[in-house]
């Protein structure tokens, strides 16, 4: 016999052999028995979570607190343990055995005022000069930084562009700002030829107030341009850049519309300022506007904040030394004063109630997979996904765990999206195929193409693989006070969760075997 036709029986073979373990594969799956979801049960999680109960859940609040205390209630009923009584887990806050602790930056926000005013001369000399004043409203038009500053402050206005003062594109260079108030643009100048390393110094709000400062400003407005709010919505962010603190330095950031209310009249219009930016030309002017800045906020560098973890032991005498992690997280903005409240509905109230849900259905005896399973509420995402990034540094089982199953904001958009991939494509196959052999919907958008996102990230990073369920054209509601629980799109919330449980039940009969040596080998790290 030829070598040739060796060659090709042995192939011939091997082909067959793939085939028939592709086979039998397919008839395991499809005897996996599948929980149903109760949409009910997912929706009620979110409108307790974006309740005004919880404060918007900031990290280190007693909001988010409380909202721990819900999640471990809930897993509890569910027969979850905590981490500490099955991991013995050392990291675990011994009177909090579900806890994984560590610290962040907390910044609350008591209350804040925000006025502008010019004062108008009389110009027959009969009379006497007036103030038109113009008030604004705390989360109607406006909303204070994540880190702001407290400290009442009264000064003219600066319009300083994007708030650069690099040579490159120095915004500074021919306006006075000492002892004014800067008011800048978020972001950076549209098609900006500034090297990378030169723009990331003015990317946050904490850069721009630096600059601010460089040059004697004793505060900053920022005008939000993002795109990803409407112009009449105040849109808040906890993170606003690297430390240190500004302690006496107020930030404020403004809707669009407000910046343009407040740069009508003057020396150029918010729309005619981002035009002449964009063209490259630097546009700083002083205003004839004068305002008033006045904020209470109460900062702790190292606040107290924990992770959530439980674990659910697997029926498989074998399989179950095995762990799928399941997680989101459920920090949120918080609340800033008594009139701006960032409920969090869908980001990311909606990913915790899927968590949550999967508990429920997992915890089922019909339905409990033979891996255990990992269910973690993370903790402060909002400051670069710390807590998963906690979670990686201390989980003494990292070595055990075969995948990370994520959501994020699964409650609108067109579609539901399944990140991950471009790195680990035989996992997103599991959710592509069930999606199109039993609901031929074909709700996931190029998710092959994607790395996964947010805390998927730290997972991703030392090679567990990892898939991140989220939507399509969703984040309707990015961080602003309207993401409140009607604002839930049902039918999308109800399929992402269905598409994530079902997933998860069949990674958890140990079919998937994806992570590789190498990456078991790797240290944890930070």
């Amino acid at each position: 016999m030829s070598k040739i036709i060796k060659t090709a029986l042995l192939t011939a073979l091997v082909c067959t052999a793939y085939m028939a373990e592709a086979q039998q594969r397919d008839a395991q799956r499809d005897t996996i028995p599948m929980p149903t979801v109760n949409i009910d049960s997912v929706m009620k999680h979110i409108v307790e979570l974006s309740s005004d109960t919880y404060e918007g859940r900031l990290a280190g609040s007693q909001g988010h607190e409380r909202a721990m205390l819900y999640a471990e209630r809930v897993l509890a009923r569910y027969g979850v343990k905590p981490v500490r009584e099955e991991l013995g887990y050392r990291h675990a806050d011994r009177e909090h055995p579900w806890r994984e602790p560590f610290t962040l930056e907390c910044n609350e926000v008591e209350n804040a005022k925000f006025n502008v005013y010019k004062v108008v001369r009389d110009q027959d000399g009969v009379g006497s000069d007036r103030i038109e004043k113009r008030v604004f409203t705390l989360g109607n038009e406006f909303c204070c930084a994540g880190m702001t500053g407290r400290g009442y402050v009264d000064a003219q206005m600066v319009f300083c562009g994007y708030g650069i003062d690099n040579a490159l594109f120095d915004e500074y260079r021919h306006v006075d700002v000492k002892g004014k108030i800067a008011v800048v643009l978020t972001g950076l100048p549209e098609g900006h030829t500034m090297p990378e390393r030169v723009a990331a110094l003015y990317a946050s709000l904490r850069d721009k107030a630096r600059a601010a400062e460089r040059h004697g400003a004793i505060g900053m407005v920022a005008i939000n341009t993002s795109s990803t709010c409407e112009s009449w919505e105040p849109q808040g962010r906890v993170y606003c850049g690297e430390l240190p603190h500004m302690p006496t330095f107020p930030v404020l950031t403004l809707t669009l519309d407000c910046g343009r209310e407040i740069l009508h009249g003057e020396h150029m219009e918010l729309d005619s300022a981002q035009a002449a930016l964009a063209a490259g030309n630097v546009s700083s002017f002083a205003l004839l506007k004068k305002a008033e800045i006045d904020i209470n906020a109460r900062y702790r560098p190292q606040a107290a904040t924990a992770n959530v973890v439980g674990i659910l032991e697997g029926n498989d005498a074998r399989l179950k030394k095995e762990l799928i992690v399941v997680g989101a997280s459920i920090d949120g903005l918080g609340m800033q004063g008594e009139t701006c409240l960032f409920p969090g509905a869908d980001i990311n109230a909606s990913g915790v109630a899927a968590v949550l849900e999967t508990a429920r259905l997992l915890s089922n005896p019909d339905y409990r997979p033979h891996r255990s399973v990992a269910f973690v509420i993370f903790s402060g995402s909002e400051q670069q996904y710390l807590g998963s990034r906690r979670f990686i540094a201390d989980f003494p089982k990292l070595r055990q765990v075969e995948a990370f199953v994520g959501a994020q904001n699964i409650g609108g958009g067109d579609s539901v999206a399944v990140l991950g991939g471009g790195r680990f494509p035989s996992l997103y196959d599991m959710a592509w195929n069930r999606d199109t052999a039993h609901y031929r919907q074909n709700m996931i958008r190029d998710g092959k193409k994607n790395l996964a996102r947010g805390d998927a990230r730290a997972f991703e990073a030392i090679g567990v693989p990892s898939l991140m369920f989220t939507t399509h054209n969703g984040m309707l509601h990015n961080h602003v006070t309207t993401d409140i629980w009607e604002n839930i799109d049902t039918r999308i919330l109800g399929i992402a969760t269905t598409l994530m449980v079902e997933t998860i039940a069949e990674i958890g009969e140990g079919l998937y075997q994806g992570r590789s040596p190498q990456s078991r080998a790797l240290r944890k790290q930070q």
